[in-house]
């Protein structure tokens, strides 16, 4: 008979972040298949009777067809994601390899959601979203041109932003650019928040502006939150109101 496979989104860190159905998910498996700091992220749910697979970067096909096997050889099986498993994780690549299964023979597959780094970001500053679009920066699976094309679109709207995989060592120069181009259309004094490690206990959120925010500060692990035209300063709390971008 099949196994099952859920999908999970651990949230952006810390199990005080992480929903009760996640946890759920990662503990009554029989398998937990993830890149291997994610998997770290839920070792507190853990057991030794389970069977943990840890992968590296890059793999991440190879990864979601593992899930995907071991649940239509009958295991129930925990594919972990950081973040929600939809936004930039594991959901697209593992539900694709689940269709391609006969269906009867396709395991029972369930996507479990999870808090966003932008979401958590969001919460620590206050309310500064409002309508939003999230895009990532990283040029491994899109052109640079097409990514460019996207945030040039959207720097001429009001939505804010939440920019996710905004600076590696290898990237160094996209973030400046980006800037570039938001300031073609936003104002310079528009609020920007560097958020890292969020949810971790290291986080760090630091609030700027788009002319000044210093690029040199960014990493792999920050998302970048660029307010909307509306945003405003409430106390010690970044805002948009209700239905005004």
């Amino acid at each position: 008979m099949p196994g099952a496979l859920w999908i999970v989104g651990l949230g952006p860190g810390g199990a005080d972040a992480r929903t009760e159905r996640a946890a759920a998910a990662v503990r009554g498996a029989e398998a937990v298949v993830g890149y291997g700091p994610y998997v770290d992220q839920c070792a507190d749910l853990l057991r030794d009777d389970q069977l943990v697979e840890r992968g590296t970067m890059g793999e991440e096909e190879a990864r979601a067809q593992r899930a995907v096997a071991l649940a239509v050889a009958g295991r129930r099986v925990a594919l972990v994601s950081s973040g929600d498993a939809g936004i930039f994780g594991m959901a697209a690549l593992a539900l694709r390899a689940a269709a391609a299964v006969p269906e009867d023979a396709r395991p029972p597959v369930e996507v479990v959601p999870g808090v966003t780094a932008g979401v958590a970001a969001a919460a620590a500053l206050g309310a500064p979203l409002g309508d939003f679009a999230t895009v990532s920066l990283s040029d491994v699976l899109v052109p640079w041109e097409q990514v460019e094309a996207r945030i040039s679109a959207l720097a001429a709207t009001d939505l804010a932003l939440t920019l996710y995989n905004p600076r590696s060592r290898t990237r160094t120069w996209q973030l400046d650019r980006v800037r570039e181009l938001l300031l073609e259309h936003r104002a310079p004094r528009t609020a920007v928040a560097l958020a890292t490690d969020v949810g971790r206990p290291d986080q760090r959120i630091e609030v700027a502006t788009l002319a000044d925010f210093d690029a040199e500060r960014v990493a792999m692990r920050t998302v970048v939150l660029v307010a909307g035209p509306t945003a405003e300063r409430v106390g010690s709390w970044l805002v948009t109101a209700r239905g005004r971008g």
